[in-house]
């Protein structure tokens, strides 16, 4: 082998690196967004279950309604923060 064809070689080797190193990059910041989203979506869920708590809690001491409608009530709230969730994720 002549030092012109290992030149040629390693030329070609320092850019396979140096593509493998942006596709890693790339693939690292995209996978930290997707992290951050699931994170936010997480805090919302987690909102939502207590926020639906809280008002199952304030519906059965109101009296007003039933238990059935509480019910109802803590549903549509959980509902609701999943779907929040959603909007953040996609």
């Amino acid at each position: 082998m002549n030092t012109l064809d290992s030149g040629h070689w390693l030329r070609g080797v320092a850019s396979v690196v140096a593509a493998a190193s942006f596709l890693l990059a790339a693939s690292t910041a995209s996978a930290t967004q997707q992290a951050h989203q699931r994170q936010q979506g997480r805090a919302v869920n987690q909102s939502a279950k207590h926020d639906a708590r809280s008002t199952k809690q304030d519906c059965r001491a109101d009296n007003q309604s039933n238990n059935s409608q509480c019910r109802q009530d803590k549903r549509d709230t959980k509902q609701e923060g999943r779907q929040d969730k959603r909007d953040i994720k996609y």
